[in-house]
């Protein structure tokens, strides 16, 4: 039997960003290889892994895990630390992908009697950028209504507690840059500038004005100021273009959709008065996670047969995950694993994920697949 733990660990110091996670993914096929997948299906245009075990008729379900890290300095003192300067696993890809290939293990040692089951390692999920190029390649097309399921590890929540809810289980999220473009002139004639500074402060003020902050209500909307910038470090020259960045999250896409219209339109009337050109990137896009409340319940049902402790979410996380663009599509659940009471949080320098999870979330993900092979609800589609 494969050491786990050490797999994680050597995934931590591997550590790669988003988009350049070659020794990672190499490492992921190795370590595959020992368990036999009846295929490994890679990709042209990424990173993405997916191993293949098929056991004949049946449904066909998918997990997924996440594996690159994120660019934060790594303040841990052991002898896995990241071994990139600069980028360590902050988020706890490096658990999760070795929580998938647990699964495989337990696949190549307990196969099943029937259905496919899909292990997706992707790539690319802090930029939101990977679930997207999955879909793009419509590798899912080939297979008759999968379900999708996917975990992420929840610091501040007592480990080992499975955390699930349907419907919204994270936040749309995306990132807006909004550049402003006037006319810069002599410091000492500021009144031949076009300033762009009242501009910025009138579509700040007018941005924040959306929130909404209380994260149980439908219709909560937070937005946060990222960078206010006007002009630059030349003393003699009036400011003549500036740079406001922004993340905005709602509960659902719909919400999303309509506020990044409210901003199109305030911007684009603000600028026309002070007569600004102007220019609006929508950037880093995460879908809300929608969870299919079938697929909870079989969660649940799981989680109980494991006799691990469940918790029923009242509202979704504020995060965004990108597997949320999955569940868009396809009929699954994305839920939370605590990953302690203790541990610090998410994307933290003191960040590490925890192993005694590993045992936990490999064990959950294969009583899903017996719960489902034996209680397989309908698709909405069929």
């Amino acid at each position: 039997m494969m050491d786990l733990i050490e797999v994680r660990h050597q995934l931590h110091r591997l550590a790669e960003p988003s988009g350049e996670e070659q020794k990672t993914k190499q490492f992921i096929l190795e370590t595959l290889s020992f368990f036999k997948p009846h295929q490994i299906h890679t990709f042209a245009d990424s990173n993405h892994i997916v191993a293949e075990y098929d056991f004949g008729e049946g449904p066909t379900l998918l997990f997924r895990a996440d594996f690159d890290a994120v660019r934060i300095r790594e303040n841990l003192n052991t002898d896995y630390n990241s071994l990139t300067q600069g980028v360590s696993h902050k988020c706890g890809h490096d658990g999760h992908s070795t929580i998938l290939l647990g699964l495989a293990q337990k696949l190549f040692e307990h196969p099943l009697e029937k259905g496919k089951i899909l292990l997706f390692f992707q790539a690319a999920e802090e930029t939101g950028s990977g679930a997207a190029q999955f879909l793009h390649s419509q590798f899912l097309t080939h297979y008759h209504h999968p379900h999708v399921y996917a975990l992420h590890n929840i610091p501040g929540e007592k480990s080992g507690t499975i955390l699930g809810k349907s419907g919204s289980f994270t936040c749309s999220v995306v990132s807006c840059d909004i550049e402003l473009y006037g006319r810069t002139s002599h410091a000492a004639e500021p009144q031949l500038a076009i300033c762009p500074y009242t501009a910025a402060q009138t579509i700040t003020d007018k941005t924040l004005s959306l929130n909404q902050f209380d994260l149980s209500n439908p219709l909560y909307r937070l937005i946060t100021l990222i960078e206010f910038q006007v002009g630059e470090k030349a003393y003699g020259v009036t400011a003549g273009t500036g740079v406001l960045r922004f993340t905005i999250r709602t509960q659902n896409d719909e919400l999303l959709q309509e506020t990044k219209a409210e901003i199109e339109t305030m911007v684009r009337e603000i600028c026309d008065q002070e007569k600004l050109r102007y220019q609006i990137r929508w950037l880093e896009y995460f879908a809300a996670s929608n969870n299919n409340s079938k697929a909870v319940d079989i969660v649940a049902r799981a989680a109980k047969e494991l006799n691990l402790p469940y918790k029923e979410m009242p509202f979704p996380f504020s995060w965004g995950e990108d597997f949320g663009l999955l569940t868009q599509q396809y009929e699954g659940a994305l839920f939370g694993l605590g990953s302690g009471e203790k541990t610090a949080s998410l994307h933290h320098p003191d960040f590490d994920f925890p192993d005694e999870l590993i045992d936990i979330g490999s064990n959950l993900f294969y009583h899903i697949i017996k719960t489902e092979l034996n209680n397989p609800f309908q698709t909405e589609n069929e």
